[in-house]
């Protein structure tokens, strides 16, 4: 039986961050990228270390399929899963539907098992990630007593028009990566062996 304390929490934050662009040259440097970010975490009724292994680590891309059954199809991975590989999600065609495009494709830019952290610079998505120059996703996976832990994800995004996502659209690209968190601890609740 799942905790109330353990229920999906939703600390959504926006922020931005002006950063100044390089000089090239001997032109005056008056240009600037505007960098936002937003933030949430999830309360996930099983270990880090089960979720770590599933969700986060490059090992269990079969478990990871099985998870999100339904949302995902496959899992490939190009590259010896290190920094620089690049996962392609397929998604199944319900999925692709909803969220404007077949695949989601990253690139691995970190990952820190003993912290346990990874980062992963999107190259593909869905309707939302169109209207971005870059996005990088961070998620942190901590220990919240025995058999539960919280999922931290941070996604720092450059849009092509510089300016930020509507409220609507930053709580859909949340809910959206938050989403795979919740399918993965449904499966592992389901599947203690995993």
């Amino acid at each position: 039986m799942r905790s109330p304390l353990l229920e999906s929490t939703h600390t959504l934050i926006c922020h931005q961050e002006s950063v100044r662009t390089a000089c090239q040259h001997r032109s005056v440097c008056t240009d600037r990228l505007t960098r936002w970010w937003l933030a949430e975490e999830c309360a996930l009724a099983v270990s880090a270390d089960r979720v770590w292994k599933v969700a986060c680590s490059g090992d269990g891309n079969d478990a990871l399929t099985k998870a999100c059954a339904g949302f995902v199809d496959a899992v490939d991975v190009e590259g010896d899963g290190g920094p620089g590989s690049i996962t392609t999600l397929t998604l199944s065609e319900a999925a692709a539907a909803a969220s404007g495009g077949g695949v989601m494709r990253s690139r691995l830019v970190a990952r820190d098992g003993a912290a346990p952290v990874v980062s992963n610079e999107v190259l593909e998505g869905g309707k939302v990630s169109r209207q971005f120059k870059s996005q990088v996703v961070e998620v942190k996976v901590e220990p919240a007593g025995d058999g539960a832990c919280v999922a931290k994800m941070r996604v720092e995004y450059e849009r092509i028009d510089g300016g930020a996502l509507a409220p609507e659209e930053q709580a859909a690209l949340a809910t959206g990566y938050l989403s795979l968190f919740k399918m993965v601890e449904a499966y592992l609740v389901a599947n203690p062996s995993e």
